[in-house]
């Protein structure tokens, strides 16, 4: 065998090695989404701290480059090193080459979003956002690009182009670049709409959250493209996509001739003339099939809380419109019954969320509080003098009140039965079920007709329960009648006659005569006296002669004696 093909075989061998190489390497798969979901999660986005997860992303960016020995520099001096293609093509890389564009890229986003949150005290700081934003959107692009090569597996590659069109999306949103910002969303949502058909169904959840977050997004580009009917502001405002419902009005004017809007209140056709509270009444549309498709009662209670935000600006600048100098009498009547039907709203929607609290309590108590708010405030509205004349309306209300008050009787007698006052609570049972029966529910919500459905399910059997408890105490107070004994009445208190059994009522009473307080004076014996009986045989001198103009005495003998007679006055 010659050199040269020796040379030709080694070769070959060479060629044969690499290949097989190659194929032992297992390309790179990210799940971009899905890591950066665990990551905000567990640090700090579910409670909106955009800061905190921004640290964590500097961190792991600095861990990353000292793992895979792509350090910036040292200490002293700074020298800029990206991820490149030959990190990817390298047999010996590693994926989470990739995590260090992404990173970067969550960092500058989750810088913007704290941006945001301040910007609502501090306006100039919209400025530096967007900055970031535009950041933010080079490194997702040096991600896609990293990703788009063959090392890389399909599933990655969608992902990047999802990521990058969504922050790009993000952006021109904010740049109110309302049409590239569509399509990027819509890209986005696509993507990711096709990448969660093709997973197992436990896969699933992370890209559904990210095509609903994507849908309010795409609906507001909508609204300003011109499509009004495919926005729903409330729901984008309950998810944080309209920091301040002012900002959709702040370039738009006034009109006060002409009418913009009209609205259909029961018999009554009510015009319009501003532009804001048109807007408002436009967004509201939607608002009860926001509702219905709301996770839990919680949201439904954040996007009725949100409501009454912006509810009670539109009331304070109808009632502004209603006392301006330059209507007509016309107009101030309109702008009266305008104002009734933005306090109708106000109330249901008060209602809705209180009937939605009751549906989550267990306490009868609470239920009771919160319907008493409900009728109060229904016939604080029904006496309202821009309607109070219309039977239509007031039948509407009056239905609503009667519904109330059914309920009401219900969790009243539930009061009842818990501190066992039964025949109070089947009065009140059987006074519930009766009015239930006689309502016509056609023109309630669907919080009311559940419990309405509720109390006509349960009230029979409360019914009965409460007949049959109250049977049942008056069986055990018969049984437990005792036949009328005699009575003694005793001044002696009951330590002086505990060996004698008699029935005193007045044991039971507030003041029972126990003991005798306070107790009688005993004689006991005194403390022993030491006398010194020395002291009988000690002679005191005579004195008498050194006092003044006394006589001499007869000697007498001093002792103990004399000294208690003196003391205690006895003898002369």
């Amino acid at each position: 065998m010659g050199t040269e093909e020796k040379i030709n075989v080694t070769q070959v061998e060479d060629v044969q090695s690499k290949a097989s190489q190659l194929e032992k390497i297992q390309p790179f798969t990210v799940e971009i989404l899905k890591l950066i979901k665990d990551s905000q999660q567990q640090h700090g986005l579910r409670h909106g701290d955009f800061q905190r997860y921004r640290g964590y992303c500097s961190r792991r960016i600095s861990r990353l480059r000292k793992v895979l020995k792509i350090p910036q520099g040292d200490r002293r001096h700074f020298k800029k090193r990206d991820v490149t293609e030959a990190h990817i093509i390298n047999p010996r890389a590693d994926d989470r080459f990739l995590h260090i564009p992404l990173m970067l890229t969550e960092r500058c986003w989750a810088y913007a979003m704290q941006l945001r949150q301040e910007a609502n005290t501090e306006p100039r700081k919209k400025f530096h956002l967007v900055q970031k934003l535009r950041k933010a959107c080079v490194y997702a692009l040096q991600l896609d690009e990293l990703c788009k090569q063959e090392r890389c597996d399909v599933r990655t590659k969608l992902e990047a182009q999802a990521y990058l069109a969504w922050i790009q999306g993000s952006l021109q949103f904010e740049l109110q670049l309302w049409q590239q910002a569509a399509e990027n969303l819509k890209k986005a949502q696509v993507i990711y709409e096709k990448i969660a058909s093709t997973l197992p169904e436990e896969e699933q959840l992370p890209y559904k959250q990210r095509v609903e977050e994507i849908s309010p997004s795409l609906r507001y580009c909508a609204y300003n493209i011109g499509d009004e009917k495919a926005v729903d502001l409330l729901e984008l405002r309950s998810q944080g996509v309209l920091e301040n419902f002012d900002t959709l009005v702040s370039q738009t004017q006034e009109k006060t001739e002409d009418v913009l809007y009209e609205i259909k209140w029961f018999n009554l056709k009510i015009p319009v003339r501003v532009e804001r509270i048109r807007v408002f009444l436009v967004s509201i549309e939607g608002l009860n099939d926001s509702l219905v498709h709301a996770e839990d009662s919680q949201a439904r209670i954040k996007i009725l809380e949100n409501l009454f935000i912006d509810l009670r600006d539109i009331i304070s600048l109808t009632r502004e419109s209603a006392r301006a100098e330059k209507i007509t009498a016309k107009q101030a009547k309109e702008y009266q019954l305008l104002l009734a039907y933005l306090l109708s709203i106000r109330i249901e929607r008060t209602s809705q969320r209180n009937l939605i609290l009751i549906l989550q309590t267990r306490k009868p108590q609470d239920c009771i509080r919160l319907l008493d708010i409900n009728i109060q405030q229904t016939n604080e509205i029904s006496q309202n003098e821009a309607i109070k004349e219309n039977t239509e309306i007031q039948k509407y209300y009056e239905s609503q009140i009667k519904a109330y008050k059914s309920l009401r009787s219900y969790y009243l007698a539930r009061t009842q039965a818990t501190q066992k006052r039964w025949k109070e609570a089947a009065v009140l049972f059987d006074s519930g079920h009766r009015s239930v029966q006689d309502l016509n529910q056609g023109t309630f919500v669907s919080e009311l007709k559940e419990l309405l459905k509720r109390v006509k399910e349960k009230s029979e059997i409360d019914i009965a329960t409460a007949k049959a408890n109250m049977i049942l105490d008056q069986k055990q107070e018969e049984i437990t009648v005792q036949f009328p004994q005699k009575t003694y009445k005793s001044k002696k208190p009951l330590i002086e006659r505990l060996d004698e059994f008699r029935e005193d009522a007045q044991l039971l009473s507030k003041n029972p005569n126990l003991v005798t307080f306070p107790p009688q004076m005993e004689p006991v014996p005194a403390k022993p006296l030491f006398f010194d009986l020395a002291l009988n045989f000690v002679e005191f001198p005579d004195l008498s002669d050194k006092l003044e103009g006394s006589q001499p005495k007869q000697k007498q003998g001093a002792g103990i004696s004399g000294f208690v007679k003196g003391l205690w006055g006895w003898g002369k």
